[in-house]
């Protein structure tokens, strides 16, 4: 039998709060019901989510997550963010609703993917569909730097670990620093920016992204980490925004 449709039902606080935030993604509510129980449902062309409202549910307990399977992860990443900063002023990089940059993750054959967590804490992760994008061929061998900056993202991406995931970078900028490119010294640095915002530490977030602009980097470089780079801007944008 071929056509089947699996649909998630994850949960929420308050299925209108939910519209809202999704809207600003680019959906559009299909479904809404109060009673018996509450239930929305939010559709992006061929993007489907359900959604049950629960009393008292608390985001920080939420276990709710799904996978979706896109054409471009990196389109639609830039779509969100769109939608976000046109709403908000600012990509959201932290708390709740927030969305994850994309990165490889080793965790998945090195395919690209970010995640999205909602008002009711699920996990809305985005990958690449098989068979449509093909993961980037290996390069030169890694350094240990950039191998600790892998287990950092699994760490912080997949497992939502961002405490541990920034203890794993913290190490490697003590003991591995050198043995990296300026590049790669750029990606920790920046991901390491991101999760002080994450953790609540804009000290140390501006510490690091002002590093990360004292570091020189050659023409090359710049040119590969281009997505690094503005990842950082959105960083220095959202440390300014809230310490208005």
């Amino acid at each position: 039998m071929a056509g089947e449709v699996t649909v998630p039902l994850l949960p929420c606080g308050s299925v209108d709060e939910i519209v809202e935030f999704y809207r600003v993604l680019g959906f559009e509510r299909t479904y809404r019901q109060l009673r018996p129980n509450p239930y929305v449902v939010v559709e992006r062309e061929d993007i489907v989510l359900h959604f049950f409202g629960m009393d008292g549910f608390d985001p920080a307990d939420s276990y709710g997550s799904c996978l979706v399977l896109v054409p471009d992860t990196g389109a639609l990443f830039h779509s969100f963010a769109a939608g976000m900063r046109d709403a908000y002023g600012k990509l959201l990089v932290s708390g709740v609703p927030r969305m994850t940059r994309p990165r490889k993750r080793k965790n998945t054959g090195d395919f690209s993917g970010f995640s999205v967590v909602d008002p009711g804490g699920n996990w809305i992760r985005f990958f690449a569909s098989p068979g449509r994008t093909a993961p980037e061929p290996a390069g030169p061998a890694r350094s240990g730097l950039a191998r600790s900056m892998e287990n950092a993202v699994v760490l912080g991406e997949s497992k939502g670990d961002d405490r541990q995931a920034a203890r794993v970078l913290d190490t490697a900028l003590r003991r591995e620093e050198g043995t990296g490119s300026a590049a790669e010294l750029v990606e920790a640095l920046v991901y390491r920016a991101e999760l002080a915002i994450r953790l609540d530490d804009p000290e140390r977030a501006g510490a690091l992204l002002e590093r990360v602009r004292d570091t020189p980097l050659e023409d090359a470089d710049r040119k590969a980490i281009t997505d690094t780079l503005a990842d950082a801007r959105d960083l220095e944008e959202a440390l300014r925004a809230a310490a208005q």
